[in-house]
């Protein structure tokens, strides 16, 4: 493996200008955060190691991920990285995932309280039960798990799905009759795009379900021609106000096309900081809440990782082949 180039301190600082955040990315700063992506990239060649990072990631993860993207995006990475050890900054289920496809990679996760509260809503016991229940009123019930949800839960679940395919997968289902777990928001977003019936799960993810009309509405009163592209974790009051409802890849990539130059970006901050950075030309308003469990996710424990090897992802082989099913599924029915 080619070791990639560090940049020096002085670029960091400027590349980081458009984020607004003197405070945080001074110069000083800026010297230790590129003495430690140079010791990064150092161990990556050592390590034989690629970094995937999700859009919702810190400035300075992006700088050492070799990819950077949303959910469907690195799982469809994941099954084609040439490493032998995969670094993943995000939060637990996604590097779960990657492990899932990649069984004979080592998989680390450099901190492992970088949980999820939305995939925490479902277990495998009760969606076993909640199925048994539902299949004696639906018998060709099927099952659409959100990729934000345990291996486990994804080894009992007929298909994965992800914010930027989940319509299409439900589309494509053989059944009239799908439960959807367990994003209550996202599963009424496909239930408006969709004639079949989607029984939603009580769940949500409380970073964008906290987000309220009431906060877009007044970006708009002071704002009237900026373009409102939202998450469709967000409430149905809120997408009803979007200009366009796309998973976060899909917002950067409406971003880049668009004629317009001001947009609101409806989703967990962290995407709005790729923005800024890719687009500096453009102007990006927030209205977005911290994902608290992507934050867990620093640099310094990056380096950690790597230099320790720690902390690698385990998984029973019988919920791994489980879970793999589900999500070759959704691959398939993606490509």
């Amino acid at each position: 493996m080619t070791q990639a180039a560090a940049p020096s301190a002085q670029e960091l600082y400027e590349s980081f200008i458009p984020l607004g955040d003197p405070a945080t990315y001074t110069p000083e700063a800026c010297d230790r955060l590129a003495r430690t992506i140079a010791e990064i990239n150092e161990l990556k060649v050592v390590r034989r190691a690629v970094i995937l990072a999700h859009n919702y990631q810190r400035p300075e993860i992006f700088e050492v991920a070799d990819f950077v993207g949303d959910s469907l995006e690195l799982a469809q990475k994941a099954t084609t990285v040439d490493a032998e050890v995969i670094v993943f900054c995000g939060v637990h289920f996604m590097a779960e995932t990657a492990k899932i496809l990649n069984p004979k990679r080592t998989v680390l996760l450099p901190d492992l309280r970088a949980g999820c509260s939305l995939a925490d809503s479902v277990d495998a016991d009760s969606l076993e039960d909640r199925k048994e229940e539902l299949k004696k009123l639906y018998p060709d019930l099927q099952v659409a798990c959100y990729v934000n949800t345990t291996a486990e839960v994804k080894a009992v679940c007929d298909v994965c799905v992800t914010s930027s395919n989940a319509i299409r997968i439900v589309e494509s289902l053989p059944t009239n009759n799908v439960l959807f777990v367990p994003d209550e928001n996202l599963a009424a977003h496909v239930q408006e795009n969709t004639k079949k019936n989607v029984i939603a799960w009580n769940g949500n993810c409380y970073v964008h379900h906290q987000i309220t009309p009431e906060q877009i509405e007044n970006v708009r009163k002071h704002l009237p021609h900026v373009k409102v592209i939202v998450h469709p974790e967000c409430r149905s009051d809120v997408l009803q106000l979007a200009d366009a409802v796309l998973s976060t890849s899909g917002m950067i990539k409406y971003a880049k096309e668009s004629d317009a130059q001001e947009f609101l970006v409806v989703t967990e901050c962290g995407l709005s900081d790729r923005l800024l950075l890719e687009l500096p030309e453009k102007k990006f308003y927030k209205s977005c809440k911290l994902c608290a469990y992507m934050k867990m996710i620093t640099i310094d424990d990056t380096l950690r990782s790597l230099k320790e090897m720690r902390h690698p992802i385990e998984l029973e082989e019988s919920v791994r082949v489980g879970a793999e099913r589900s999500l070759r599924r959704m691959l398939e029915l993606s490509a």
